[in-house]
């Protein structure tokens, strides 16, 4: 039997770590039979020591094997998903997601929360009234053979290893160790049971990769675990430089969402991200077909009125989102001089957001849908007094000092 000591020594001094160590590692944090102290020092040698592509796929494989994997053999159809690394203002999913189950693919799309600074698929679908994201996997994989999506979040069967290490990894600060990190992207979306999967990897100042190379290093290593374990898979490296869109914030979000699916009303940086996806998929699922016309006919705004109502929700908040609550007070944060945007820190905005009450800082920490930000310019030329955004809170004091902040975050040159 491996001996943990021994193994701890050896990624310290950069050694690679076999199948049966990272097995008999994983599985017994898991069973409760390897304490904390001992896997968070594991972590930290991992962290400096990195792993080679072998044992990331192996550490993947056996955060899969920790639980169940869904078996979605017997519904017809190929099974597609795709993956953000996390971004500020992404509501691509709220997007792709039914697009692609319109035109007869099936999309078992496992979501998660809010991280970070960055913003939840789960939470933004919450904002309307009654929509349930907690489903048992045999629930789940109903809601596949009627409906042909469903957006979920993580049941306690599915990859349980990958929730216990990464609440070890949160706060022994190895979050962004990358063969971590691919491990707990890519276990959560190879039990999906998927034919193919395309993975939106951020890069920018919002996103977790600040770098190109940064961003292309773990792009690389996360399609080659993909197609290690048989599917077929691809990832596209897209700006997180500025926010996705022109809203940031839960219910915010949806409703821009939602005035694309139905009207075709899109910001083009949103839509570039969109479409990309997309086009992927489909070339990768070797179809083609014209998306444009699933869009244009209606079918992806209904099948997004379909997704809502099979989950619950009360689905007059999505041909009315003028019923969705609208946060008390909104204030607006005017250009301070004439000139153009050079930059803003998204990752900043992001945590502003997180003080409105977008998102959490700490677990339990309830979400209020209604807040955030909405973006008139984020780029170009500006002229004192035009309006760059404004700030949807509950609270008025703290909107106004959320406004001064968000000015730090904007250079105007």
């Amino acid at each position: 039997m491996p001996n943990l000591k021994e193994i701890i020594e050896r990624k310290k001094r950069g050694e690679p770590l076999t199948d049966d160590e990272i097995a008999y590692v994983v599985r017994g944090y898991v069973g409760g039979e390897i304490p904390d102290y001992q896997v968070a020092a594991l972590l930290m040698a991992i962290y400096f020591r990195g792993m080679d592509e072998h044992e990331t796929f192996t550490l993947t494989c056996e955060f899969i094997k920790s639980g169940v994997t869904l078996e979605l053999d017997d519904i017809p159809g190929l099974k597609v998903d795709k993956h953000s690394t996390g971004g500020v203002g992404d509501k691509v999913s709220l997007i792709v997601a039914p697009w692609l189950a319109s035109m007869g693919l099936v999309v078992p799309m496992i979501s998660g929360r809010g991280l970070g600074h960055t913003g939840g698929t789960l939470d933004k679908l919450e904002s309307i009234p009654g929509v349930r994201t907690d489903f048992t996997v045999e629930e789940f994989k109903q809601l596949l053979r009627d409906h042909r999506v469903a957006i979920v979040g993580q049941t306690d069967d599915i990859v349980p290893a990958d929730r216990k290490f990464y609440e070890l990894r949160d706060i022994t600060s190895t979050v962004d160790s990358l063969p971590l990190m691919v491990a707990s992207i890519m276990s959560k979306k190879l039990v999906e049971d998927l034919d193919v999967l395309v993975l939106d990897v951020k890069c920018g100042t919002g996103a977790f990769m600040k770098t190109r190379n940064a961003a292309e290093q773990l792009a690389s290593l996360l399609v080659k675990v993909g197609q290690s374990y048989g599917v077929k898979t691809d990832a596209v490296i897209t700006n997180m430089d500025v926010p996705l869109g022109r809203c940031v914030g839960n219910t915010l979000e949806v409703k821009e969402a939602i005035e694309f699916m139905r009207d075709g009303k899109m910001e083009e940086d949103l839509k570039h991200v969109v479409i990309t996806i997309i086009e992927r998929v489909l070339e990768l699922a070797g179809m083609e077909l014209d998306y444009w016309w699933y869009l244009e006919s209606g079918a992806v705004y209904e099948k997004f009125v379909e997704l809502v109502a099979a989950q619950g929700g009360d689905t007059s908040y999505v041909e009315d989102t003028g019923k969705l609550r609208p946060a008390n007070h909104v204030v607006e944060l005017r250009a301070w001089e004439t000139g153009n945007i050079l930059s803003m820190d998204t990752e900043r905005i992001g945590w502003l957001a997180n003080h409105l009450g977008a998102g959490r800082f700490k677990k339990g920490d309830k979400i209020n849908h209604a807040v955030g930000f909405v973006f008139w310019h984020k780029t170009g030329d500006i002229h004192r007094g035009d309006v760059i955004a404004e700030i949807h809170a509950d609270d008025r004091e703290l909107a106004e000092w959320v406004r001064d902040e968000l000015r730090k975050a904007i250079r105007i040159g």
